[in-house]
C-alpha cells in the first residue's frame, strides 16, 4: 500500500491519548481526510456523538484502536466485534505504507524495555542509524521512515492483539508468563497475542526464542520465519563491566540482544564494550537513593510476583514493600526467598490478597499509604548498623492507588527524599 491508496480510504480511529494523537497528526501530514475519532473519557456523556460513531463503524475501511482499549468492555462492544476484521494499530500503518527493510520487534512478559533500550544503545555505539519506538520512545507514526534506520520497536501483547500487517525482519518473545489476564481472558489468548509477532515473517525473516516450550508452540502455528535460539547465559554473572546489566533479571535480556545483533555482524568483544555505558531505566530496579545505611532500591514496574522475584534475587538483607492491584492467577511464592527478608510492608487496597499469600511464610505490617511506610522505615532503622536494602517491588499492577507505575515509582522516590531529610 500507499499514501495515494490509503487517501481514498475512511478511518476510525479510537482512543485518544499519546497513539492516537500521533495517528491523526500522520492523517494531517499526510492529507488523509476522512477520519472519525473517539475517546471514552472525553465523549462519554455525549449520546448523540456515540450513536454517531456507531454507525461510523460500518462504513469505515480501518479502525485504528489504541493500546489498551480491551473491546470486550467498550461501548461499542458489538460493534467493534463485528468489524473486528477492519481493526489496525498505529504500527501496521507504519508497516503498510513504508518498505521495512530492518525492523527489531521485541515483545515478552517481563524486560522488553529494557531490552529495546539495550539493542538501541548498543546498535548507536555501533555507529547505526537505529530509532527506538512502540512502546517506548516516540510513538512510530511520529518518525519519518528511513531505509537506512534500524527501527528497534516494543511491542505490546495489547497491540499485537490487534495487529494484521507487522511484517519484521527480526522479531523476539523474551518469555511468557501469567499477565494482563483480565484483558486477555485467557493464558491460551495471550500466548496467541505475544507469537503474532511472527505471523507476517518469511524464511528470509528471523524469529528468535529460547529453546523450551516455546518452540512448540512456534511449531504448532506453522510459521515461515528462519527460527534461531539463544543459548542460556550467553553472558555469565560479572563477564560484562556493568552491574546493573550483570543482574541475574538482565542476563536473559543480553542474550536476546547479543543473538539479535550478531546478524549486524557486531563482534562479541564489540558489544560487551558499548554494554559498560549502558543505563538502566526507571522503576526497573533502580538504585536512587542511599542514605547512612540503607540503599533505596524503586521497582516500581514490578507488576507481577514474576518480575519481583528477581529483584528479590539480587538483593539482601530485605525491607520489602509489596502491594496493589493483584494479576489474575498470580502467586505469591516467597520460601525460596525468605532467608533475604528482613521485614516486609504491604500497602494498597488489596493487602488481604497479599497478606492471605505470605502470612505462612514471613511477618509483615499493613499499611494502606505509600509514605506512612516510608516515614515508617527511615524512622526505625536510622541506627540499623547492618546495611539494608528497602526494595519497592510491588509485585502488583498500580491502578488501585496511583495512575500507573511510573506515577507510582516517582511518588516513591519523592516520599523517600522527603523524609530522609528529616535524618540529615
Amino acid at each position: 500500500m500507499n499514501i495515494k491508496y490509503l487517501r481514498k480510504k475512511k478511518f476510525a480511529v479510537y482512543g485518544l491519548g499519546i497513539t492516537g494523537l500521533s495517528v491523526i497528526n500522520f492523517f494531517k501530514r499526510n492529507n488523509i481526510k476522512e477520519f472519525y475519532t473517539w475517546d471514552d473519557t472525553i465523549f462519554k456523556k455525549n449520546n448523540f456523538k456515540k450513536k454517531k460513531f456507531l454507525k461510523i463503524l460500518d462504513i469505515v475501511d480501518y479502525i485504528v484502536i489504541s493500546p489498551g482499549i480491551d473491546i470486550k468492555v467498550s461501548k461499542f462492544e458489538k460493534k467493534l466485534l463485528f468489524n473486528k476484521k477492519k481493526i489496525i494499530t498505529d504500527i501496521d500503518l507504519f508497516f503498510l505504507i513504508n518498505n521495512v527493510r530492518n525492523s527489531i520487534l521485541v515483545t515478552g512478559t517481563n524486560g522488553k524495555s529494557t531490552t529495546c533500550k539495550l539493542i538501541h544503545h548498543i546498535l548507536k555505539k555501533n555507529k547505526f542509524k537505529t530509532l527506538l519506538a512502540g512502546n517506548i520512545g516516540k510513538p512510530i507514526l511520529d518518525t519519518k521512515y528511513n531505509s537506512k534506520i534500524i527501527y528497534v520497536i516494543e511491542t505490546s501483547s495489547y497491540q499485537l492483539s490487534y495487529s494484521k500487517f507487522l511484517k519484521p525482519r527480526y522479531a523476539m518473545i523474551l518469555n511468557i508468563t501469567n499477565d494482563h489476564l483480565d484483558w486477555h481472558g485467557s493464558m491460551n489468548n495471550y500466548i496467541k497475542s505475544k507469537f503474532k509477532i511472527f505471523e507476517n515473517q518469511t524464511k528470509n525473516d528471523f524469529a528468535i526464542l529460547k529453546e523450551n516450550k516455546l518452540k512448540i508452540i512456534f511449531k504448532k502455528f506453522g510459521f515461515q520465519s528462519n527460527l534461531n535460539f539463544i543459548s542460556n547465559d550467553i553472558f555469565k554473572k560479572n563477564s560484562i563491566k556493568n552491574n546493573y546489566l550483570n543482574q541475574k533479571m538482565n542476563l536473559n535480556n543480553l542474550d536476546f540482544a547479543y543473538t539479535v545483533l550478531r546478524k549486524f555482524k557486531i563482534k562479541r568483544k564489540n558489544f560487551i564494550k558499548a554494554t559498560s555505558s549502558f543505563k538502566g531505566l526507571p522503576h526497573r530496579y533502580e538504585l536512587f537513593f542511599k542514605f547512612k545505611n540503607m540503599e533505596f532500591i524503586n521497582d516500581s514496574k514490578a507488576t507481577s510476583f514474576e518480575s519481583t522475584k528477581y529483584a528479590l534475587m539480587n538483593s539482601n538483607n530485605i525491607i520489602w514493600i509489596l502491594g496493589g492491584q493483584p494479576k489474575i492467577n498470580d502467586k505469591i511464592k516467597i520460601k525460596a526467598f525468605k532467608k533475604k527478608i528482613i521485614k516486609t510492608y504491604i500497602i494498597g487496597n488489596h493487602a488481604k490478597f497479599f497478606s492471605k499469600q505470605i502470612k505462612k511464610d514471613i511477618n509483615f505490617l499493613i499499611k494502606n499509604q505509600l509514605k506512612e511506610v516510608v516515614e515508617d522505615i527511615l524512622k526505625k532503622n536510622i541506627l540499623h548498623k547492618k546495611k539494608i536494602t528497602i526494595l519497592f517491588s510491588p509485585a502488583s499492577a498500580s491502578f488501585d492507588q496511583f495512575k500507573n507505575f511510573v506515577d507510582r515509582g516517582n511518588k516513591f522516590k519523592y516520599f523517600v527524599k522527603l523524609y530522609a531529610k528529616k535524618y540529615l
